[in-house]
């Protein structure tokens, strides 16, 4: 964290206690204002739990109901194999055989017919079963995979509403420690004020600062009260049940590489989510394929028919059929033919979609490589550099000004300039930390 000591300062405030000015300094026109630091604005039912990153991921992946949609759809598919391996259902019926019409003239007894009783069961074939319980369950292990593509996104967004956390905190301190410097000055100017050492103009400069800053808090407080809420609602929590985060957290830096270094395509099909989704998607359609091949086999169906005359001079007769279908007919062959014909060609635009992703990612990677490594640069610039160099300046401003050598809205200014390097380097390093979440998003770390 970047912070601005200044002996000289810390004197003066040691000064103003000592001589009641820690409150509004007699003759002072202006009011102090509350700020966000005041236990006034404190709220005492802000209390709970210190949440780690890793605590926060494994709640995501433990109760996101996005999640949990995946396993029910596996389970769903898993179940229907299971029903691929059944029979149709057996047929009986009742009626009548040979019998003659009402008012027929019959010669002979036979001739009444007789009363029939049919049953009839289709007789599947297990090779055509087992290639549709092989291809359902393929259609599971892809819902499975598709689970891991959502939990990388859900990660991702994770990480970056932590680490937005993060940064908020840091611009918090930085607010709230460039808040007091600022009540230091406006201090020194109320008691400078009845001495004829400094203009009412000044004084009202400084608190409009002041409100500003007050403001200022307000907008990161409400930013990371989204976090919170954003984080909350990955982890299927009550939006806003009250947490707070852990500030100790290290964020890797040793991505910004010192050259570009191209990814191997094997490395990123093993890490990459979706190219194993889409390896299952392939997988699972070589399955329907070989399904689709056996409905070349062909299926059976037994009949028995049971007739018992109505006459008492005939006997009991039975019919048993045994029939068997014929897929292989010209008519009949042409659905499946199409069907394989259809997933062949399918099977080839996915694996040509799959190398186009492969690719993708292997020059988005090395992109990112190249602008992890020139943000790193930006950042220790602004820490080494910028920052240090408006630091040097407004302390020799001040110092200056605590001589009666200058002029409080040229202190304000220095002040002005230094709060606001400080705000553009910590936001710098959110998209810096953005830029890290789209890595390790690309590359599933």
């Amino acid at each position: 964290m970047l912070r601005i000591k200044s002996p000289y300062i810390l004197g003066f405030t040691y000064l103003l206690c000592l001589t009641g000015f820690a409150q509004t300094a007699p003759g002072n026109p202006v009011a102090e204002p509350a700020t966000l630091s005041s236990p006034a604005h404190r709220n005492p039912n802000e209390r709970g739990p210190v949440l780690r990153l890793d605590s926060i991921l494994a709640a995501i992946d433990a109760g996101n109901p996005q999640l949990q949609t995946y396993g029910n759809r596996a389970a769903s598919l898993r179940a229907t194999a299971e029903g691929a391996r059944s029979w149709m259902a057996p047929m009986v019926g009742a009626g009548t055989f040979m019998m003659a019409y009402p008012r027929s003239y019959i010669m002979e007894e036979r001739d009444k017919g007789s009363v029939m009783i049919s049953g009839e069961q289709a007789v599947p074939n297990q090779a055509k079963q087992r290639a549709q319980v092989a291809y359902q369950r393929s259609r599971a292990s892809v819902e499975e995979a598709g689970r891991a593509v959502s939990f990388n996104q859900l990660r991702a967004q994770a990480k970056q509403l932590y680490y937005e956390w993060l940064v908020g905190k840091q611009k918090q301190a930085v607010l709230i420690e460039n808040q007091q410097i600022l009540q230091t000055m406006k201090k020194l100017a109320d008691i400078r004020y009845p001495y004829s050492k400094g203009s009412l103009g000044n004084i009202y400069k400084a608190q409009a600062r002041l409100y500003e800053l007050d403001n200022m808090l307000l907008m990161v407080k409400a930013e990371i009260d989204q976090k919170r809420i954003g984080l909350n609602t990955l982890m299927n929590r009550p939006k806003t049940e009250f947490f707070t985060i852990d500030t100790t957290l290290i964020i890797p830096k040793d991505l910004s590489l010192s050259e570009v270094t191209l990814i191997d395509t094997a490395l990123i099909a093993g890490n990459r989510s979706d190219i194993r989704r889409m390896d299952q998607t392939i997988r699972s359609m070589y399955f329907g394929i070989e399904a689709q091949k056996a409905e070349r086999k062909p299926e059976f169906r037994i009949r028995f028919d049971h007739m018992s005359p109505l006459d008492k001079v005939m006997p009991n007769q039975f019919t048993a059929m045994g029939m068997v279908t014929i897929p292989i007919a010209p008519w009949s062959s042409r659905m499946y033919k199409a069907e394989v014909k259809g997933m062949k060609y399918e099977i080839q635009a996915m694996q040509k979609e799959r190398e186009s992703m492969l690719n993708e990612t292997q020059g988005m990677v090395a992109a990112m490589q190249t602008e992890l490594r020139n943000m790193n640069q930006q950042l220790d610039n602004y820490r080494e550099r910028v920052i240090p160099t408006f630091q040097k300046n407004y302390q020799t401003l001040m110092i200056a000004y605590e001589q009666n050598k200058e002029q409080l809205p040229v202190v304000i200014d220095g002040w002005e300039t230094l709060n606001m390097s400080q705000m553009d380097y910590l936001n710098r390093l959110q998209d810096y930390y953005r830029m890290i979440v789209a890595y390790e998003r690309e590359l599933e770390k």
